[in-house]
């Protein structure tokens, strides 16, 4: 399995990015992926999740401002972020949770760093 994150990088407050996450190795078609974030010295937290079917789920701190999406056919999950924050800076990973299956394993991409500053 591999997640491989990208889109990061250096954005003024009010700004806007979108990361992307390649994923390999498993059924894309059939699960759920996830974003989180870990901000400087905090815990790892969920930002957003998406079913394989489409249903998203947000964390309330950027509700309305993020939007999660997938490609299937490019076996991409998408973070679009608008209105950025300096309290969004934070190292952003996707990940997908395979542990329902025999042998299998949670997995996380290596992350892309967001910083928001002026």
């Amino acid at each position: 399995v591999q997640l491989q994150a990208s889109g990061g990088g250096l954005v003024q407050p009010g700004g806007s990015l979108r990361l992307s996450c390649a994923a390999s190795g498993f059924d894309f078609n059939r699960n759920a992926l996830g974003w989180y974030r870990q901000a400087l010295g905090k815990q790892r937290e969920l930002v957003a999740d998406i079913t394989n079917n489409g249903r998203t789920n947000y964390a309330d701190s950027i509700k309305g401002r993020f939007t999660i999406s997938r490609d299937n056919a490019k076996n991409t999950v998408y973070l679009q972020m608008n209105s950025l924050k300096p309290e969004d800076t934070a190292v952003y990973y996707c990940n997908v949770d395979l542990r329902y299956i025999a042998g299998e394993s949670d997995y996380w991409g290596q992350g892309t760093q967001v910083t928001v500053s002026s």
